[in-house]
């Protein structure tokens, strides 16, 4: 194990690109800064101990008013698509890469402090993020983690006595996040748009290196590598709209390289089941919905494999047709991780000819009758067919005809299957979370927190690690949200 000396950060982005991706700079620190919460799981993966968080210095590093030993912060460079419209220069505004950490394991693990200040990127921001999205996203990171979802990771999370301005005056904080790379599709976009082809060639050698080593720079490589993130990328819309997650602002700016959910905004977790679900209140033409999000993800890809052309080889039409190709498949690749995650949410062994359609037709009922989307799956998980109590509770739970007719082709088609009741049942629950991240429990966390009351925080943090557990003492964050928790408002402030 380390401790906070020994951590041995590096900055690979300093050692191996110039300054035309990043610009360097120290953090700002917090103004009354306190440690609001600390997450030993994340703490695990850099093999620091619990015990470090009890140091002054720990906070004193994570609050930007004292360096890491290593640290050589760097704001990156990126553009990016937003709400469809390109922008040419985003860039980290707010946020700080310290370094990497590499783990026993040999993983690497970047720190981004978030919060850090104003930056050459900042577009006349302040550079401070503020306590509220702070909460959501230390609280919805780990919640995707929990869930099994690809995600960023939080560390920690710092309030202040400062004093940040969004809709209404606010107190500042830091967030310190982690992943493998912060790296986006607006990274590459950047240099493309700028005619940079140079910089883009060795960014993409940069992404190889560290995050794709299997694959060799060139024209195969680089396309195997958008084939890699297009595939992943795929795979984590299917597991969002699964679990009825809805990010709300997938700009392409947004979009990890990796695959990973990356920057939490005005996300939102289905209460009743709306396929139209808009999280974002800033979203007024409804781009982002959540039934939009295979399609803006697979319209992201397109802007990357834009970005991509030029380096994907000769002549420009057959590298273009290349890169269509990948496209092409995206929505294949979609759609059997989704309806197979879905079967197995159902308790299908296999995936047969006509399940979509069963499939569909629960979704349908659900839109129908406003049913709550993560509780109708877990009592689903609790099904019997062949006990007629099961029954009845389900449909007193979800009365009306359109979940009645679906129930009896639900109980048809498991009559079809071979495998046991409880090993069913076991496969259900373990695919069905009972605790999802919903808004209004997030928003009581910030209430309280805004209070300086910090406990509820700790206590959804510790539920939303074992999502598919029975946690008795928790059973009330399995609740319904009551009527003002399903009218809440998120912005991109949030």
């Amino acid at each position: 194990m380390k401790n906070l000396e020994n951590l041995h950060l590096r900055n690979s982005f300093i050692r191996e690109l110039d300054n035309r991706f990043y610009a360097r700079l120290a953090p700002t620190p917090l103004k009354g800064s306190h440690l609001i919460a600390f997450n030993p799981n994340a703490a695990a993966l850099l093999d620091l101990p619990a015990e470090e968080a009890q140091r002054g210095e720990f906070l004193r590093y994570f609050s930007g008013e004292q360096a890491l030993p290593g640290s050589e912060p760097v704001a990156t460079l990126y553009a990016g698509h937003q709400f469809g419209h390109y922008v040419p220069q985003l860039g980290d505004g707010r946020a700080l890469l310290l370094g990497e950490v590499v783990n026993q394991q040999g993983q690497a693990w970047e720190l981004q402090l978030k919060g850090a200040g104003i930056t050459p990127f900042s577009r006349r921001g302040d550079g401070r993020a503020v306590l509220r999205s702070s909460i959501r996203e230390y609280l919805c990171s780990e919640a995707m983690h929990g869930l099994g979802i690809p995600t960023t990771r939080a560390l920690c999370l710092t309030g202040s006595t400062e004093e940040v301005y969004r809709e209404r005056i606010e107190s500042g904080a830091m967030l310190l996040r982690m992943a493998p790379s912060h790296i986006r599709f607006g990274s590459f976009e950047v240099f493309y748009h700028r005619r940079q082809f140079e910089p883009l060639r060795e960014l993409a050698d940069y992404v190889l290196r560290h995050h794709y080593p299997q694959l060799e720079p060139g024209p195969e490589g680089y396309l195997a590598m958008f084939a890699e993130v297009s595939r992943r990328t795929a795979e984590l819309i299917s597991q969002w709209q699964q679990v009825g997650f809805a990010h709300g602002v997938m700009n392409t700016d947004n979009m990890s390289i990796l695959g990973l959910t990356l920057d939490y905004g005005p996300f939102g977790f289905l209460d009743d089941y709306d396929a139209r679900f808009i999280c974002n209140h800033s979203d007024y033409e409804g781009r982002y919905a959540f039934n939009n999000q295979p399609s803006i993800a697979l319209w992201n890809l397109s802007c990357l494999g834009q970005a991509l052309l030029p380096l994907f080889g000769e002549p420009r039409a057959q590298a273009a047709e290349a890169a269509n190709q990948i496209l092409d498949e995206f929505q294949g690749q979609y759609e059997q991780h989704y309806w197979q995650g879905m079967a197995t949410k159902l308790g299908l062994e296999s995936l047969g000819r006509e399940d979509e359609s069963l499939i569909q037709g629960l979704l349908d009922a659900m839109q129908q009758q406003g049913s709550d989307y993560t509780l109708t799956l877990r009592a689903l998980s609790h099904y019997d067919p062949d006990d007629a109590i099961s029954h009845t509770g389900l449909r007193a739970q979800f009365p009306g005809a359109p979940f009645a007719s679906w129930l009896e082709r639900y109980r048809s088609r498991l009559q079809q299957e071979a495998r046991p009741l409880p090993e069913r049942r076991s496969k259900m629950l373990a695919a069905n979370p009972k605790y999802i991240l919903r808004n209004y429990l997030a928003q009581q966390a910030i209430d309280a927190a805004e209070q300086g009351d910090y406990a509820e925080i700790e206590t959804l943090h510790r539920v939303l690690q074992r999502p598919f557990d029975e946690q008795p003492e928790y059973e009330r964050y399995a609740a319904p949200p009551p009527e003002w928790g399903k009218q809440l408002e998120i912005s991109c402030s949030s």
